[in-house]
């Protein structure tokens, strides 16, 4: 095979090193990017050049950086999201660009519904009461109980958090643009448009891919849309939502809180809601288990596999 893989992701192979060593076994040349962090920008532009393959997280890959990559045959993302390639770029190029989807579709569910149960109850602001001293100061909170919950895109993940909802025997508003009835309709829900859907749901939660139609989906007007009580929940792609607006939502009080797992700029180290407490922040952190990761990083190599092997990679992204 003799194929020179570089490896981006710092979790990838983490807990289990079979594909590195499965990728070693079959000739290739892995090459890490430094676990103690560093210049993401510098570290690629040094090691793109050698590379055949990429298994790529979420750095992005713009066309003057593909144009370093001379010997570049594909990239496999280790994720669903490829947002962050230069598509058209790639293709001109003969590079093929491959995702793992459902790898981690169970984890980001399990982590929505976790978010979601958290701002409904207050658990982030009970815990800092606690450890200032504020024991005797329970904040009241909501149920999610009978609640209407609208899922912005019924893929893998939106149907795992709709399958975790009947538990609490929410009822569903649904919007995708290719919508699946029956699922829907099985699980206490139904299609609506996203004006509906934002004005009655009690939780939002959003589950679709950045692209041009729905960049900055979730704007001004949109969240003027949502009941005063409403929270948003966006463990899909940070451009989804207009986090200015966001921000002037949240401490206006024009929606009760939001939970945000992806952002405009990743890593966020600065942002005006980091002044808010009515807003949980976490680091991009949904398909970070485990079982995810350990499925991601074993897909990922698969589809290095089959292009190799003269063959269509299952999960390859066809040109737009």
């Amino acid at each position: 095979m003799s194929f020179t893989v570089l490896a981006t992701p710092r979790s990838f192979s983490k807990n289990d090193d079979a594909p590195i060593r499965l990728l070693e076994e079959q000739g290739c040349t892995v090459i890490r990017l430094p676990m103690n962090g560093g210049d993401l920008q510098a570290q690629l532009l040094e090691q793109l050049p050698q590379a055949d393959a990429v298994i790529a997280g979420l750095e992005p890959y713009t066309r003057s950086m593909l144009e370093t990559a001379k010997n570049l045959k594909i990239i496999s993302r280790y994720g669903v999201g490829y947002d962050k390639v230069d598509l058209e770029a790639a293709h001109a190029m003969g590079i093929k660009v491959s995702i793992t989807p459902g790898a981690n579709s169970d984890s980001v569910a399990d982590l929505a519904m976790t978010l979601m149960l958290a701002a409904a109850r207050n658990v982030c602001p009970m815990d800092a009461a606690i450890r200032a001293g504020g024991h005797d100061k329970p904040i009241t909170g909501v149920e999610m109980w009978n609640k209407t919950l609208g899922v912005v895109g019924t893929g893998r993940i939106g149907k795992g958090v709709i399958q975790r909802a009947s538990g609490f025997q929410m009822k569903v508003l649904a919007n995708d643009a290719y919508p699946d009835p029956a699922f829907v309709e099985a699980h206490n829900g139904k299609y609506v448009d996203l004006d509906t859907l934002f004005r009655e749901s009690d939780f939002i939660t959003l589950h679709a891919p950045l692209t041009e139609e729905t960049r900055n989906m979730v704007d001004a007007r949109r969240l003027a849309e949502m009941k005063p009580r409403a929270v948003l929940v966006n463990t899909a792609r940070g451009g989804i939502v207009d986090e200015d607006a966001l921000y002037e939502a949240l401490r206006g009080k024009v929606i009760s809180g939001a939970i945000i797992d992806a952002y405009s700029q990743e890593p966020l180290t600065a942002s005006p809601l980091f002044s808010l407490d009515n807003v949980i922040l976490s680091p991009h952190a949904g398909a970070f288990t485990t079982d995810a990761l350990n499925a991601m990083s074993r897909m990922s190599v698969d589809q290095l596999f089959q292009y190799v092997d003269g063959a269509t990679p299952d999960n390859l992204v066809t040109a737009e």
